[in-house]
């Protein structure tokens, strides 16, 4: 059976060029980056080197970017080490109502600690309203934390202008980058960023390793103690041969972005405007706003996501219902839920995302299966016989 992988927000596969730089740290440079020996120094030498390129990748200093296990761990220990430092456990924190678990949650466990937490709205095409920003603060505001484009619709959020509110205010500003590293310019300081969020196999790195940039003179208190590693920040011996392979990933992503873009959002927009052609029906979620290039987020009026996945995986085809973290949960997207969609039509949403390498025949056959499977479900359905076209 033919293999069309479409789901590249979950992971993407890892670059053999990555695979190629990590491979001397996984077998000949084994050594502790904090032993002071040939073989420690060795380490730590990629392990800044690596610090290095990712800095640059968004306009950073080294010092200030702090190595992670992912970007769930960056988004824990921006969100709690702000709050802890900052609020000991009375201050407020403003996010916004589409974020991914690893803030809303960490936003939850917060409030049943002391903390207060402002969860903004999004318009229909999921995006943050500044002005609802700026209404949001109190005295005893800590925090905002406002992603830079969704995992589900790709929608990119104002960033700029929440992170001069920010600024205005004096109060420290977390941004989620982890969809966006890669597909996007980004430099922390001309966006007001103190606390940015990133993952490396979100762009053809390793799994198990992400950063979080920390904008010197912002202090946090560490979630995970032990030694000095990481300015005190993330005790633990670090994975060299993941690091390395993060920063290989963020050279080759940052080299390559506009070759990507334009490849990618021609693949989207393909796809997009073939099923818009074959089907009555249909919704781009968020498709009026600016997004990510490669990703669309579709819903299919009178049918259930999980059962257009199914029929889509027995010809080959991944792609996903939403955030990978939430398969299994029957409830409707949160993101499209706060965005307005009707709850029978954000059960009928998938997320389409695109990579590297994609073709257009493979968008061709996307557009092919995934009407077919639309139109045998509808045939199957009677809500389809009373529902009328979108």
């Amino acid at each position: 059976m033919r293999r069309v992988y479409l789901d590249h927000n979950a992971t993407t596969p890892l670059d053999p060029r990555v695979f190629e730089a990590m491979r001397p740290y996984m077998t000949g440079v084994f050594g502790n980056a904090s032993s002071p020996h040939f073989y420690g120094r060795l380490a730590k030498q990629a392990l800044e080197e690596s610090r290095e390129i990712i800095a640059s990748g968004i306009s950073s200093k080294p010092e200030e970017i702090v190595f992670t296990s992912g970007g769930t761990e960056a988004d824990n220990l921006a969100l709690r080490g702000i709050a802890y430092q900052k609020g000991k456990r009375k201050g407020h924190v403003i996010t916004s109502s589409i974020e991914h678990h690893a803030v809303l949650r960490t936003c939850v466990a917060l409030e049943k600690e002391g903390f207060s937490a402002t969860y903004l709205p999004v318009d229909s095409q999921g995006r943050v309203d500044p002005d609802e920003v700026k209404k949001a603060i109190r005295r005893d505001t800590v925090l905002m934390s406002v992603m830079f484009a969704n995992n589900e619709t790709g929608v990119i959020q104002p960033v700029a202008e929440i992170g001069r509110i920010a600024r205005e205010y004096g109060i420290p500003f977390h941004c989620d980058a982890v969809q966006a590293i890669g597909k996007r310019v980004m430099e922390v300081e001309e966006l007001k960023i103190d606390l940015l969020a990133l993952s490396s196999h979100k762009i053809y790195g390793p799994q198990g390793i992400g950063a979080l940039y920390v904008r010197d003179g912002i202090g946090l208190s560490p979630m995970i103690t032990g030694g000095h590693h990481e300015r005190g920040l993330r005790a633990g011996t670090e994975n060299i041969a993941a690091v390395v392979g993060f920063a290989r990933a963020v050279k080759i992503a940052i080299d390559e972005i506009d070759i990507y873009r334009t490849m990618v959002e021609s693949l989207r927009n393909k796809l997009e405007s073939g099923l818009i052609k074959a089907l009555d029906g249909v919704a781009i979620h968020g498709a009026q706003g600016e997004r990510l290039p490669h990703t669309s987020c579709i819903g299919f009026a009178s049918v259930e996501a999980e059962s257009i996945l199914l029929h889509l995986d027995l010809k080959g085809i991944a792609a996903s219902s939403g955030s990978a973290c939430t398969t299994g949960d029957p409830e409707p997207s949160h993101v499209l839920t706060a965005m307005g969609v009707p709850p029978e039509l954000a059960k009928g949403s998938i997320r389409i995302s695109f990579g590297r390498e994609n073709t257009e025949e493979e968008a061709d056959y996307t557009v092919n299966a995934l009407s077919d499977a639309v139109r045998h479900l509808r045939s199957i359905s009677s809500q389809w016989t009373t529902a009328k076209p979108l």
